[in-house]
Protein backbone atom coordinates (compact mmCIF):
# COMPACT_ATOMS: atom_id res chain seq x y z
CA UNK A 1 0.00 0.00 0.00
CA UNK A 2 1.34 3.60 -0.80
CA UNK A 3 0.22 5.86 1.81
CA UNK A 4 0.67 9.80 0.67
CA UNK A 5 2.25 11.99 3.16
CA UNK A 6 -0.76 14.76 2.56
CA UNK A 7 -4.34 14.23 0.85
CA UNK A 8 -5.60 16.12 -1.78
CA UNK A 9 -6.02 16.63 -5.82
CA UNK A 10 -2.32 16.39 -5.86
CA UNK A 11 -2.62 12.73 -5.79
CA UNK A 12 -5.18 12.37 -8.61
CA UNK A 13 -2.75 11.31 -11.75
CA UNK A 14 -0.86 8.63 -9.53
CA UNK A 15 -3.75 7.41 -7.95
CA UNK A 16 -5.63 6.85 -11.02
CA UNK A 17 -2.41 4.88 -12.70
CA UNK A 18 -2.40 2.83 -9.60
CA UNK A 19 -6.51 2.00 -10.24
CA UNK A 20 -6.34 1.75 -13.73
CA UNK A 21 -3.34 -0.63 -13.16
CA UNK A 22 -5.19 -2.88 -10.89
CA UNK A 23 -8.34 -2.82 -13.03
CA UNK A 24 -6.30 -3.75 -16.30
CA UNK A 25 -4.32 -6.62 -14.01
CA UNK A 26 -7.00 -8.31 -12.57
CA UNK A 27 -10.32 -7.72 -15.18
CA UNK A 28 -12.05 -5.87 -12.64
CA UNK A 29 -14.65 -3.26 -13.03
CA UNK A 30 -13.73 0.62 -12.50
CA UNK A 31 -15.66 2.86 -9.97
CA UNK A 32 -14.95 6.74 -9.97
CA UNK A 33 -16.35 9.23 -7.42
CA UNK A 34 -16.32 12.69 -9.43
CA UNK A 35 -18.41 15.43 -7.59
CA UNK A 36 -18.33 17.45 -10.38
CA UNK A 37 -17.33 15.59 -13.30
CA UNK A 38 -13.15 16.37 -13.16
CA UNK A 39 -12.10 13.08 -11.42
CA UNK A 40 -14.05 10.67 -14.05
CA UNK A 41 -12.76 13.12 -17.06
CA UNK A 42 -9.23 12.69 -15.98
CA UNK A 43 -9.91 8.54 -15.50
CA UNK A 44 -11.56 8.71 -18.85
CA UNK A 45 -8.14 10.17 -20.34
CA UNK A 46 -6.19 8.16 -18.27
CA UNK A 47 -7.77 4.92 -18.79
CA UNK A 48 -7.55 5.50 -22.73
CA UNK A 49 -3.56 6.17 -22.03
CA UNK A 50 -3.22 2.84 -20.23
CA UNK A 51 -5.09 0.99 -22.97
CA UNK A 52 -7.85 -0.02 -20.10
CA UNK A 53 -10.99 -0.51 -22.18
CA UNK A 54 -12.67 -2.53 -18.97
CA UNK A 55 -15.86 -0.65 -17.59
CA UNK A 56 -15.82 2.74 -15.93
CA UNK A 57 -18.60 3.98 -13.51
CA UNK A 58 -18.64 7.33 -12.51
CA UNK A 59 -20.92 7.70 -9.06
CA UNK A 60 -21.62 11.62 -8.73
CA UNK A 61 -23.43 13.25 -5.85
CA UNK A 62 -27.70 13.15 -5.93
CA UNK A 63 -29.26 16.52 -7.50
CA UNK A 64 -30.12 19.07 -4.76
CA UNK A 65 -26.48 18.22 -3.24
CA UNK A 66 -25.67 21.87 -3.42
CA UNK A 67 -28.55 24.06 -4.68
CA UNK A 68 -32.36 22.19 -5.15
CA UNK A 69 -33.00 20.84 -9.04
CA UNK A 70 -29.38 21.33 -9.76
CA UNK A 71 -26.64 18.76 -10.27
CA UNK A 72 -22.59 19.93 -9.75
CA UNK A 73 -21.84 18.39 -12.93
CA UNK A 74 -23.14 20.06 -15.96
CA UNK A 75 -25.26 18.61 -19.08
CA UNK A 76 -22.63 18.82 -21.20
CA UNK A 77 -19.97 16.63 -18.78
CA UNK A 78 -22.50 14.15 -18.53
CA UNK A 79 -22.96 13.84 -22.05
CA UNK A 80 -18.99 13.46 -22.65
CA UNK A 81 -19.00 10.81 -19.98
CA UNK A 82 -22.14 8.74 -21.47
CA UNK A 83 -21.08 9.28 -24.68
CA UNK A 84 -17.34 7.78 -24.00
CA UNK A 85 -18.99 4.81 -22.46
CA UNK A 86 -19.14 5.84 -19.11
CA UNK A 87 -21.89 4.64 -16.72
CA UNK A 88 -22.84 7.24 -14.21
CA UNK A 89 -24.81 6.73 -11.55
CA UNK A 90 -26.25 9.49 -9.71
CA UNK A 91 -27.44 8.79 -6.52
CA UNK A 92 -28.02 9.75 -2.80
CA UNK A 93 -25.11 8.93 -0.47
CA UNK A 94 -25.58 5.61 0.71
CA UNK A 95 -24.00 5.93 3.70
CA UNK A 96 -26.27 8.93 4.77
CA UNK A 97 -29.02 9.94 2.41
CA UNK A 98 -32.07 9.86 4.50
CA UNK A 99 -30.40 9.03 8.06
CA UNK A 100 -28.53 12.36 7.79
CA UNK A 101 -31.99 14.12 6.83
CA UNK A 102 -33.56 12.74 10.08
CA UNK A 103 -30.53 13.39 12.31
CA UNK A 104 -30.26 16.86 11.18
CA UNK A 105 -33.99 17.52 11.92
CA UNK A 106 -34.21 15.76 15.45
CA UNK A 107 -30.92 15.32 16.62
CA UNK A 108 -29.00 12.53 17.52
CA UNK A 109 -26.57 9.53 15.64
CA UNK A 110 -28.49 6.74 13.52
CA UNK A 111 -26.21 3.56 12.71
CA UNK A 112 -25.55 4.23 9.27
CA UNK A 113 -23.84 7.50 10.14
CA UNK A 114 -21.93 5.49 12.81
CA UNK A 115 -20.91 3.22 10.07
CA UNK A 116 -19.18 6.07 8.04
CA UNK A 117 -17.61 7.55 11.07
CA UNK A 118 -15.86 4.27 11.45
CA UNK A 119 -14.76 4.25 7.84
CA UNK A 120 -13.35 7.60 7.99
CA UNK A 121 -11.34 6.77 10.99
CA UNK A 122 -9.09 4.68 7.45
CA UNK A 123 -10.00 7.83 5.43
CA UNK A 124 -12.78 9.90 3.87
CA UNK A 125 -11.46 7.85 0.31
CA UNK A 126 -11.81 5.03 2.00
CA UNK A 127 -15.27 5.54 3.26
CA UNK A 128 -16.02 7.10 -0.46
CA UNK A 129 -15.18 3.86 -2.13
CA UNK A 130 -17.45 2.20 0.04
CA UNK A 131 -19.94 4.24 -0.46
CA UNK A 132 -19.87 4.62 -4.42
CA UNK A 133 -19.84 1.00 -4.82
CA UNK A 134 -22.97 0.85 -2.78
CA UNK A 135 -24.65 3.21 -4.97
CA UNK A 136 -23.28 1.88 -8.15
CA UNK A 137 -24.19 -1.49 -6.81
CA UNK A 138 -27.62 -0.89 -6.29
CA UNK A 139 -28.12 0.75 -9.43
CA UNK A 140 -26.89 -2.28 -11.16
CA UNK A 141 -24.14 -0.50 -12.98
CA UNK A 142 -21.06 -3.18 -11.68
CA UNK A 143 -21.44 -6.87 -11.40
CA UNK A 144 -23.01 -8.44 -8.32
CA UNK A 145 -20.99 -10.68 -5.92
CA UNK A 146 -17.44 -9.33 -7.69
CA UNK A 147 -14.94 -7.20 -6.40
CA UNK A 148 -14.52 -3.61 -8.21
CA UNK A 149 -11.36 -0.95 -8.53
CA UNK A 150 -12.61 2.15 -6.35
CA UNK A 151 -11.20 5.54 -6.45
CA UNK A 152 -12.67 8.66 -4.47
CA UNK A 153 -10.36 11.49 -2.80
CA UNK A 154 -10.38 13.76 0.12
CA UNK A 155 -11.64 16.74 -0.77
CA UNK A 156 -11.58 16.95 -4.50
CA UNK A 157 -9.47 15.04 -6.93
CA UNK A 158 -8.32 11.21 -5.88
CA UNK A 159 -5.88 10.34 -3.12
CA UNK A 160 -7.37 6.97 -2.18
CA UNK A 161 -7.65 3.94 -3.64
CA UNK A 162 -9.39 0.33 -3.06
CA UNK A 163 -10.38 -2.63 -3.80
CA UNK A 164 -14.13 -3.64 -2.76
CA UNK A 165 -16.83 -6.32 -3.19
CA UNK A 166 -19.76 -4.32 -2.63
CA UNK A 167 -23.25 -5.22 -1.49
CA UNK A 168 -26.34 -3.51 -1.54
CA UNK A 169 -26.97 -0.74 0.34
CA UNK A 170 -29.71 -3.26 2.15
CA UNK A 171 -27.01 -5.66 2.78
CA UNK A 172 -23.98 -3.25 3.91
CA UNK A 173 -22.38 -5.31 6.57
CA UNK A 174 -21.92 -7.88 3.88
CA UNK A 175 -19.04 -5.22 1.73
CA UNK A 176 -16.05 -6.46 1.81
CA UNK A 177 -12.92 -3.93 1.30
CA UNK A 178 -10.30 -6.30 0.59
CA UNK A 179 -7.44 -4.12 -0.28
CA UNK A 180 -5.72 -0.41 0.29
CA UNK A 181 -4.05 0.44 -2.92
CA UNK A 182 -3.16 3.80 -1.45
CA UNK A 183 -4.58 6.59 0.46
CA UNK A 184 -3.11 9.28 2.54
CA UNK A 185 -1.85 8.79 5.70
CA UNK A 186 -2.41 10.95 8.91
CA UNK A 187 0.47 10.63 10.84
CA UNK A 188 1.35 14.15 10.49
CA UNK A 189 -2.62 14.86 11.79
CA UNK A 190 -1.42 12.73 15.11
CA UNK A 191 -1.22 14.46 18.27
CA UNK A 192 1.87 14.02 19.98
CA UNK A 193 1.33 12.17 23.53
Amino acid sequence: MIAYAKPGAIHTDETLEIAISAAKQRGLELVVATSQGRTALCALEKAKEMGFSGPIVAVTLAYGYKNPGENRISEETFQTLRNAGVRVVTAAHALSGAERGISSTFGGIYPVEIIAAALRMLGQGVKVSVETSLMALDAGAISYGKPVVCVAGTGGGADTCCIVTPSYTATLLKTKINEILCKPSFLEDTPNP
